[in-house]
């Protein structure tokens, strides 16, 4: 069932028979009265009828019209409009209705039976004020002109207006359909701050509101703020209620203990308006949250207490409750406690109980211990160096470890660093007496210390100096070399990067050929042919053998060249000359020609 343009249009589909009742209305309808609209199917007969005007069709073919579906009122929803597409569906329904009757039963209370309704008041017209009228042979001129488009302001908020656009010439005029469109909702005015708010918890509120007045349009949702008193404008919670007809809300995650200032916001499709006022509240006091365990300074004898304030106090603390081993030593409202005459390194277990009014809670239960004491006196450590990268070492336990052994660590330190930054080479809980330390560098002087932990701290012994055997180098450097004339090399290069002992000599290979063999970092290599390629590489040795770096090339400089550059000529025609010629015997670098002609030639026309 479709009105549109003045028509009233009924579409039955039963089976594969499509049946259409076409019932001109005009603008008969549209007096800002109510009129009764009539679907009838007897039979073969479908008709449709609004007040006095009646429209039928006869169609001998039309089926039994059984409905077991749901029935959808001034349009349907948008997730099954692409089942219907043949129906042409537009935007929905736009008015007011009331007084729905089917054949069998009384009126139906819209308002009851709907499942869903969307921005519609289903129990008549929205307010006295949204009566329409759609302007029949009363229309106002809007626009006179030329253009397309016209922009139309000063309408009223949430009313549906028709328009029809009247095109004319000398030879007479043709008007369009009437289009209904309806303005949009207006943002709602003079929200009233929320009327009363009660206190459920310490965590939540019950607060109840009067419906705002003069909305123009439909309220959507409500929503429900809390902001912090003096605090910043931001709130700390809120809670959005989709139930318009509800002007009770329950407001939650607040704090206890916490004064608040409540806020009503209504919200329309136009846009939210917050009530300009207040209504300030203080949540009761609960039980604290997330009690903190009490820590402990340990001594060997006595345990110096002390706790912080619950992180959620939820109220005025009134006294804590401190418990070792299930026994209360300790009830006030201070942060601090001495429990005396203990042994040494001797588990105790505490929980701490916090107060307010409304109640208590309790910590975490925790085990302390009294303090230890580090050993006496650790021995040095004795070190065996097996080759060029392994240090065996071995040790003693202390005499006296003063508690309870837990740990040893190794402590190294090389002459590469000048022994001034220690590594930990080991730290182990298995309480061995012996470790292989490996992967060291050759012909690197070594000191190691041992330290041997208690639970009250560490001993650390002397230090032990172990040597490793030297080795060949490694990651020996490539030369640089760098040429200045055409004839010669500046030729450089640094140590290598693990000598693995003392560097005894350094050699220079040029070309395959031993140039140089001495304590030196550089080499300059002359008499050399311009423009030519040469090889360089470095061997550095120790007195356990040597390593050659890396192979390198290098181009001496470019020279002029030498010789004579011979030169033949053959004529090909009246007008072309070919030249060829033969490289100079020593070009002494990448040669580039310039052919130099001198005489006559033909201008171009």
């Amino acid at each position: 069932i479709e009105l549109k343009s003045g028509i009233l249009n009924i579409f039955l589909k039963t089976g594969i028979v499509f049946t259409q009742v076409d019932l001109w209305l005009g603008l008969s309808y549209c007096d800002g009265k109510w009129n009764k609209v009539t679907v009838n199917k007897e039979g073969s007969i479908v008709s449709a009828s609004m007040n006095e005007l009646r429209e039928q069709m006869l169609e001998p073919r039309v089926q039994h019209l059984n409905v077991n579906s749901p029935i959808y009122v001034g349009g349907i929803p948008p997730e099954i409009q692409n089942f219907y597409k043949e129906l042409g569906l537009e935007q929905g329904f736009g008015g007011c209705m009331k007084d729905v009757k089917f054949t069998r039963g009384a009126v139906v209370n819209l308002a009851s039976v709907s499942s869903s309704a969307v921005r519609v008041n289903l129990d008549g017209c929205l307010s006295t004020d949204s009566a329409v009228n759609c302007r029949g042979n009363d229309s106002i001129l809007v626009y006179r002109g030329k253009e397309q488009s016209v922009y139309e302001s000063g309408l009223q908020p949430f009313t549906e207006y028709l328009y029809s656009v009247v095109a004319s010439n000398e030879g007479g005029s043709v008007s369009s359909v009437w289009t209904r469109v309806r303005t949009r909702e207006s943002v709602p005015q003079n929200v009233p701050t929320p009327s009363r708010v009660h206190s459920i918890n310490g965590y939540s509120v019950e607060v109840t509101w009067d419906k705002p007045a003069g909305v123009i349009g439909v309220i959507e949702k409500y929503i429900l703020k809390a902001y912090e008193e003096d605090g910043p404008n931001v709130p700390i919670t809120s809670a959005e209620l989709a139930d318009t007809s509800m002007l009770t809300g329950i407001l939650t995650g607040l704090c206890p203990f916490t004064n608040y200032a409540v806020t009503l916001t209504a919200c329309t499709l136009a846009g939210c308006t917050e009530s300009l006022h207040a209504l300030n509240i203080s949540t009761p006091q609960e039980a604290p949250e997330d009690v903190q365990p009490p820590t402990a300074m340990s001594f060997p004898t006595f345990l110096l207490m002390s706790w912080s304030p619950p992180k959620t106090p939820n109220g005025i603390i009134t006294q804590y409750t401190l418990y070792m081993n299930g026994v209360p030593i300790y009830f006030g409202n201070g942060t601090k406690y001495v429990v005396k005459d203990l042994a040494v390194f001797t588990p105790h277990q505490f929980l701490l109980t916090a107060c307010t009014l409304a109640g208590c809670t309790n910590s975490s239960q925790v085990t302390l211990f009294t303090a230890q004491l580090p050993p006496s006196h650790v021995d040095a450590p004795v070190l065996t160096v097996l080759d060029s990268r392994t240090v065996y070492v071995q040790w003693k336990e202390p005499v006296e470890v003063n508690g309870i052994l837990d740990r040893y660590i190794i402590y190294i330190a090389s002459n590469e660093q000048n022994f001034t930054k220690w590594n930990v080479i080991y730290n182990s809980t298995e309480l061995f007496r012996d470790f292989t330390i490996q992967q060291l560098f050759p012909g690197t002087e070594y000191l190691i210390k041992l330290a041997a932990c208690t639970g009250g701290g560490c001993s650390i012994s002397e230090a032990s100096t172990a040597l490793t055997e030297e080795s060949t180098p490694e990651v020996v450097p490539a030369p640089k070399a760098q040429s200045y004339s055409s004839d010669s090399f500046n030729i450089s290069w640094t140590k290598p990067e693990y000598p693995n002992g003392i560097i005894t000599s350094y050699g220079l290979y040029m070309d395959g050929v031993l140039m140089q063999n001495s304590s030196q970092l550089s080499f300059y290599a002359y008499g050399l042919a311009p423009w030519s390629l040469h090889s360089f590489r470095v061997q550095a040795c120790t007195a356990k053998g040597c390593a050659l770096g890396p192979l390198v090339e290098a181009w001496t400089m470019e020279a002029s060249p030498e010789g004579t550059v011979d030169i033949f000529v053959t004529v090909d025609g009246s007008k072309d000359v070919q030249l060829k010629w033969l490289a100079p015997n020593k070009p002494n670098g990448k040669l580039t020609y310039t052919v130099l002609v001198t005489g006559l030639f033909y201008a171009d026309q």
